[in-house]
């Protein structure tokens, strides 16, 4: 109630009493749309009493305001921009704008409006936080990094900039600093889950492997995360408990969240506890995890685009290559037509055939392929 009261006061008492019109603005009305958050309804009011293009600034950002608020971008830019010739070096109306650009998909207008904040204000923290989102592929890092750090200098407690900044030190293998970063943002919010769970990885890296278990094993209190389990699990490896650290590895494969790097640690695990039997289940299992189920197709394109260059040799590598990755039936009977019209091997083409049957192909997808092919065994058979 005190900050509708307080922006209405901001606004409306700004504003000429009489539009161009005549006609009277009603606050009490006005109030009641910002109350019930009918900013659509406030917006269109506003117009009605000072028309399409009114020339005051107060009447410009509040009209904007309002449409901002009601999720009407169009409408809130164009206001806003009338507002931003008579104003050019307003902040709000600069933030406004920005972060309109950047919700419509215009990042480089967005990156426009937040420069000029810099130059207005250089140590203004929410422009370098905003500005360094605005950079988020990998080949942007060397950017980010700079707002990044010019925002943490600023609040070096902010956790959303020190998870961030830690994050591209981290992608140059910077540790110590992520991990300064974040030690003295959790120091100023030490309940901070987030910080703490994006330092764990960070600690492992620095071998600082006690400090991750009795951090982790706090954190596995509140919540079986992922990446928390990982971590702690690594560190039990590291420092040789095996059996602690295969407990937790299997948590996350319990939990179908495991991946090629904690099969290949639980895999580690056994070999060092000399269960062999273990070591090999599980390195089998990391093969498997670091495949993808969809190789074999791959490179069942890759004989095709062969064989429609006429590289015989190399198609037919490139089928059994892929047969070592899955069998797929689609593979099979790739290899007994190639064998069959391409190589002329009626032998090689009727074991294929053959294979191509026994893998159980669709019934209702592979029809078509499956009537051939067992109209070409009975061919091939009575040929022989």
């Amino acid at each position: 109630m005190k900050n509708l009261l307080t922006l209405l006061a901001l606004f409306s008492f700004s504003l000429t009493i009489y539009a161009q019109n005549g006609d009277v603005l009603d606050k009490e009305k006005l109030f009641d749309f910002y109350q019930s958050q009918r900013y659509a309804d406030a917006a269109q009011y506003l117009k009605s009493i000072y028309g399409d293009a009114p020339d005051d600034f107060k009447t410009l950002s509040q009209i904007g305001y309002c449409f901002l608020m009601a999720g009407n971008n169009v409408e809130a830019e164009k206001f806003y921009s009338k507002a931003y010739t008579l104003q050019p070096l307003n902040l709000p109306i600069l933030f406004s704008l920005g972060s309109i650009s950047s919700k419509r998909g215009n990042t480089e207008k967005a990156k426009r409006y937040y420069g000029e904040v810099v130059k207005i204000d250089s140590n203004n923290f929410s422009v370098y936080k905003l500005l360094a989102n605005m950079y988020s592929s990998p080949k942007e890092d060397s950017v980010r990094l700079i707002y990044l750090l010019k925002a943490n200098k600023i609040n070096p407690l902010e956790g959303d900039v020190a998870v961030d900044l830690a994050e591209v030190h981290s992608g140059y293998q910077q540790y110590e600093k992520a991990y300064d970063v974040l030690d003295i943002a959790i120091k100023g919010d030490s309940d901070n889950l987030v910080l703490q769970r994006a330092k764990l990885p960070i600690a492992n890296q620095l071998k600082r492997y006690a400090e991750v278990i009795t951090s982790g094993e706090k954190l596995l209190k509140d919540g079986a995360d992922a990446g928390v389990i990982k971590d702690v699990a690594k560190a039990y490896y590291y420092t040789k408990k095996y059996q602690k650290a295969i407990d937790l590895f299997k948590m996350l494969e319990a939990a179908a969240m495991q991946n090629e790097a904690t099969l290949y640690y639980t895999s580690l695990s056994y070999r060092a506890l000399k269960n062999y039997a273990q070591a090999a289940t599980y390195t089998k299992k990391t093969i498997d995890e670091a495949i993808s189920p969809n190789t074999s197709s791959y490179y069942s394109l890759l004989g095709l685009v062969y064989e429609e260059n006429n590289q015989l040799t190399l198609a037919g590598a490139a089928y059994k290559k892929g047969l070592q990755f899955k069998i797929v039936p689609t593979l099979y009977y790739r290899m007994a037509v190639f064998y069959d019209t391409r190589m002329k091997q009626p032998g090689n083409a009727l074991k294929y055939y053959m294979l191509y049957l026994k893998s159980k192909p669709s019934l209702l997808n592979d029809k078509e392929e499956i009537k051939f092919t067992k109209d070409r065994i009975a061919q091939l058979n009575l040929t022989d």
